[in-house]
């Protein structure tokens, strides 16, 4: 019944999967979404939500009622924002690639740059460890797309994502060869699941 930015992505990769040009009219209305799922204050964000964090980063769905900031801290900001986070971020980035957008792209580079100032692989930037694998595939999926060997991080220190993901999941992996994820949340201590998301994390390592 309502839109997300999860959903978005994941269409518009299988669209490009069986080889839909960018400029496809459903891809490009999708990218007006996702547009708009981005904490930019630009022509591309009509949202009330556009100015009130403006880090660049993304939130994963527009809410169509009015917000209580006080009813969930993780979620929204003391000025009514929608807080940015680690999978959303990078679901945004890897989405306006496929859509066609370049690294000249304001969105692209205000994307590039709240991912600079949160990377990380040993949790979901903004929350934790809920949804770390998740995070995992589109990290990956994401920084493969952009065609980056390396990332700088807030400190201007340059990371080989690929390595750097490699040697986290090899240190979580359980001893029966699955991943599984403590924090329950979305279903990730599933290992039929969370072994997904690792093994399509580590395809774009290659």
């Amino acid at each position: 019944g309502r839109p997300d930015l999860s959903n978005t992505g994941y269409m518009i990769e299988a669209l490009r999967a069986v080889e839909t040009p960018a400029s496809d009219p459903a891809i490009q209305r999708a990218l007006v979404f996702i547009s708009r799922c981005q904490n930019l204050d630009s022509k591309y964000n009509d949202t009330q939500f556009a100015d009130k964090v403006d880090d660049g980063g993304f939130y994963y769905e527009i809410p169509t009622t009015k917000i209580d900031p006080s009813t969930s801290e993780e979620r929204f900001t003391p000025n009514g924002g929608l807080r940015s986070y680690g999978s959303m971020g990078y679901t945004g980035l890897k989405s306006m690639i496929f859509a066609g957008l370049t690294k000249e792209d304001p969105r692209v580079k205000a994307a590039q740059a709240w991912i600079q100032d949160h990377y990380s692989v040993e949790k979901n930037p903004g929350m934790g460890s809920a949804g770390l694998y998740y995070y995992y595939h589109t990290f990956a999926a994401a920084l493969d797309a952009a065609v980056l060997k390396t990332v700088a991080d807030s400190d201007g220190k340059e990371h080989d994502w690929k390595a750097d993901l490699i040697a986290e999941l090899a240190e979580r992996q359980n001893e029966d060869g699955s991943w599984s994820n403590e924090n329950q949340r979305w279903f990730e201590n599933d290992k039929n699941l969370a072994t997904s998301f690792a093994l399509m994390a580590l395809g774009h390592c290659q």
